[in-house]
């Protein structure tokens, strides 16, 4: 999996740490949990570089041998990496790292628009949100694009990736999430991060975080393509994804500066999400600019706060 990490460009190498448990592969492959969850396949590996990167390579090579909502976990990445090629690295068993194959179709079979793949991270961060309530006891929050907060420090990174398909089909999207567990303060990436130990989580256990998280996600994940990428629509009989990322977000209502390519920086008020899961700032001006996930390098807060 494949998570931001602020900052930093090197690799972080961690101190050694105490003996964790490996995931119970077990219970990640008992039949009745995949059937249930419609996950088609669930690959655990011991180590691999980065599984978004794994995942990939193999729609790539192998597109057919690659369905919709097929998993790759790993105990353990070594070249992991999140948006803008930052690199990083955890302690062995410390966290959750897994990334899955979308290939969003309707129950009928029909693609979903491509447009609404911008759409995907923030439902993962919406699904992990959910899943860290219900089995950690642990309140999390949204930073746009692509971050899951716990009082105003990381927690969990997620990574979208829309791959062409060497079979010329619709483009797959790889989904990575890297969910920090036991981590203790000497080997957190950054000063800004934290992990599910820190924030005195009412489990550490990596594999029911990781049932949780995968039986939420899919659940909201097939909602979303029912109804063909709408954000605006209900979603697994609850609110929509647009109004469940914004009453989540730490972005909106704040002052942030969006650092752009080219050197470029906006700051303003970020008031909404569009239709399309960009960040709307308003400048001084009163001119109302457009942010996409893809385009910003860095956005924070200019005051302290989450960023």
């Amino acid at each position: 999996m494949d998570a931001e990490q602020p900052e930093s460009s090197e690799p972080h190498v961690p101190t050694s740490g105490p003996e964790r448990a490996a995931l119970d592969r077990e219970a990640l492959l008992q039949p009745d949990f995949l059937s249930a969850a419609g996950i088609s396949q669930l690959t655990i590996v011991e180590s691999t570089g980065s599984t978004n990167q794994d995942l990939v390579r193999a729609v790539t090579v192998e597109p057919k041998k690659w369905a919709d909502l097929a998993v790759l976990t790993a105990e353990h990445q070594t070249a992991a990496r999140g948006r803008l090629d930052r690199h990083w690295e955890s302690p062995e068993r410390s966290a959750v790292s897994v990334s899955m194959v979308l290939r969003p179709v309707t129950a009928e079979g029909m693609p979903v628009p491509t447009q609404s793949y911008s759409w995907l991270s923030l439902l993962a961060a919406v699904a992990l949100r959910e899943a860290l309530q219900e089995t950690a006891g642990v309140t999390a929050k949204i930073k746009w694009p692509n971050d899951v907060l716990v009082k105003g420090r990381k927690i969990a990174g997620i990574l979208a990736q829309m791959t062409a398909l060497g079979d010329g089909s619709v483009p797959a999207v790889i989904l990575g999430v890297g969910l920090n567990v036991t981590l203790a303060e000497d080997e957190l990436p950054v000063p800004t991060a934290t992990s599910l130990a820190l924030e005195g989580a009412t489990t550490t256990d990596r594999t029911a975080l990781l049932k949780s998280y995968l039986s939420r996600f899919a659940r909201l994940y097939r909602s979303f393509c029912n109804s063909e990428g709408d954000p605006s629509a209900g979603l697994d009989g609850g609110p929509s994804l647009h109004k469940r990322v914004e009453s989540a977000m730490v972005t909106l209502g704040r002052e942030v500066r969006a650092h752009l390519p080219g050197d470029h920086e906006l700051v303003g008020h970020a008031s909404r999400l569009d239709e399309h899961g960009s960040l709307l700032v308003v400048d001084h001006g009163g001119r109302e600019h457009v942010v996409t996930a893809g385009d910003v390098v860095h956005l924070r807060a200019t005051e302290s706060g989450y960023a």
